[in-house]
């Protein structure tokens, strides 16, 4: 056995904490995969998990980290062996799994996908949860049957790491992209992703009318309550929603009006429990779809060292785009 750094988090009579631990491969959790973790990514719950600003940690002590990328060690998985390039996001990992702010993981190879052909390590980490949860908010859209001709896609929460991820995707695939964003300075950013308008997050953040204008063709929401409820009243007739965040609530405050007047759906994501086949075919078209020169120009690089102040700056709303930890 052979140690390694991890942070873990602690919640006792001393109250919540990160700790800073040297650990070994006794310590870790069951699972039938060992891996020597390379990269990691910060995801906003990755910063609730970091800060305890929202109950996303629910085993303890617990090392936070939803998204690895690393190199399989030991194995009894059959589809897995020594040397293997490997992926995982969500799956309860960094919540009631010890996760991935660590040298290494053990895990259920099940939770496992191979490193997505054509991506690096480090590509696939400033993909991460973020931009598999956006890919995901695309592909549930097209399966309602929506498409750029149908009209301009609102993305709200736009500067953070799933609403820039899905604006680039979106752009690329030929919408019109409107990016709502409460940080105006971030309109030349967005618009180099490929958003086509900037609006501020205040004209989605009044209180919500039953019906609005229609104004959009279909939405991809990360931050729920009073934004989500103003989209949803703002969707033209047969138009959808993806929304996979919380950032401003887990209330709803709409009515039924936008769902039974205008033939509205709102498409819920979400990437924790995400089956297998999907998995795949999400990580198969960000290969597809994503412009990697925009990623590369959302992502900034860290070490393990940065990982807790980044997060709090995640969660504060100072930092934008997609954050790789290399570890």
């Amino acid at each position: 056995m052979s140690g390694f750094r991890a942070l873990l988090v602690q919640k006792d009579e001393g109250g919540y904490r990160v700790e800073d631990k040297q650990l070994d491969d006794a310590a870790l959790m069951e699972g039938d995969v060992t891996l020597r973790v390379t990269h990691s990514s910060i995801n906003y719950k990755d910063g609730l998990a970091i800060t305890g600003k929202a109950p996303v940690v629910r085993k303890f002590p617990m090392i936070p980290g939803i998204d690895m990328a690393g190199i399989v060690e030991k194995s009894t998985n059959p589809d897995y062996q020594p040397g293997d390039a490997v992926v995982l996001t969500g799956k309860g990992v960094g919540e009631v799994h010890y996760g991935a702010y660590a040298g290494k993981a053990r895990v259920n190879g099940d939770w496992l996908v191979p490193l997505p052909a054509g991506l690096t390590a480090a590509r696939a980490m400033a993909v991460g949860t973020a931009g598999f949860t956006a890919m995901q908010c695309v592909i549930a859209l097209e399966r309602h049957g929506l498409k750029p001709a149908d009209g301009p896609v609102v993305v709200t929460g736009a500067a953070g790491g799933v609403g820039s991820v899905a604006v680039a995707v979106l752009a690329k695939l030929g919408w019109h992209v409107i990016a709502s964003t409460g940080r105006p300075q971030e309109a030349g950013y967005l618009t180099s992703l490929g958003a086509a308008e900037i609006i501020e997050r205040t004209e989605l953040s009044g209180t919500p009318r039953a019906l609005g204008r229609e104004r959009f063709a279909a939405g991809v929401d990360t931050v729920g309550s009073t934004t989500l409820a103003n989209v949803l009243s703002m969707i033209k007739w047969g138009g959808g929603v993806a929304a996979c965040g919380l950032a401003g609530g887990m209330d709803l405050p709409t009515s039924v009006a936008p769902f039974i007047l205008r033939n509205v759906a709102l498409l819920g994501v979400d990437s924790v429990g995400c089956p297998r086949a999907l998995r795949l075919e999400v990580w198969r078209r960000v290969a597809q779809d994503l412009d990697m020169a925009k990623l590369d120009a959302l992502t900034s690089t860290i070490a393990f060292d940065d990982i807790i102040p980044t997060a709090s700056a995640i969660v504060e709303g100072k930092l934008r785009g997609r954050f790789v930890v290399k570890m």
